[in-house]
């Protein structure tokens, strides 16, 4: 092959590489995430702490979230009727969309000595076998790093007492370990990473 003809491959592998990146990044939200952006912000990143980022979320996992409030595996007083009329192509544009976003600092500051001691209880309970090294998530298991605190807070009292249970089981074993102030812990070490 000659020399131009080894550029035109690369020029093409290029384009066709730059066109598949474009396919795959929408450049404006879909329509149904204007109704999101109220609570989780256009591009996921709440700023209200009870209200999760979705920022960064796996694809997987925000699927199956919005399947689980659809279906009732989940309750939310607002969630649930927010996802009550999306079809399925719907939750997988919306899961796509916000997988895709940046995540952005909530702009929390952990107190130091609450934080140490959440290390160390997630190292103790093993976090990072499902939350990954860097509490980066993966699959259906949510990115936590950086997450509001009090939505942490909320999410880990609720395994805890049983009020959400679409987990399989897992973060429920876990959470019924925690006492108050291991929540509080854990919390404020996550929504500081």
């Amino acid at each position: 092959m000659t020399r131009a003809g080894r550029w035109q491959v690369v020029a093409a592998l290029t384009a066709a590489l730059t066109a598949a990146s474009t396919l795959a990044q929408p450049a404006t939200p879909p329509a149904k995430a204007q109704a999101c952006a109220a609570c989780h912000g256009i591009d996921g990143n709440s700023t209200t702490p009870l209200y999760p980022v979705l920022a960064g979320q796996t694809t997987r996992y925000l699927y199956l979230q919005l399947r689980d409030f659809q279906e009732g595996r989940r309750s939310n007083e607002l969630m649930s009727p927010m996802v009550a009329g999306l079809t399925r192509d719907e939750m997988r544009e919306l899961a796509d969309w916000f997988a895709q976003q940046k995540p952005r600092s909530t702009g929390f500051k952990p107190d130091p000595e609450k934080a140490r001691l959440g290390k160390l209880k997630a190292d103790e309970t093993l976090c990072t076998m499902c939350h990954l090294g860097g509490f980066a998530g993966q699959n259906e298991i949510p990115r936590v790093a950086g997450q509001h605190r009090d939505y942490i807070v909320k999410q880990l009292t609720d395994f805890k007492q049983g009020k959400r249970t679409n987990d399989a089981g897992n973060m429920t074993s876990v959470a019924r370990t925690l006492n108050e102030k291991d929540i509080e812990n854990l919390a404020n070490y996550l929504g500081g990473l």
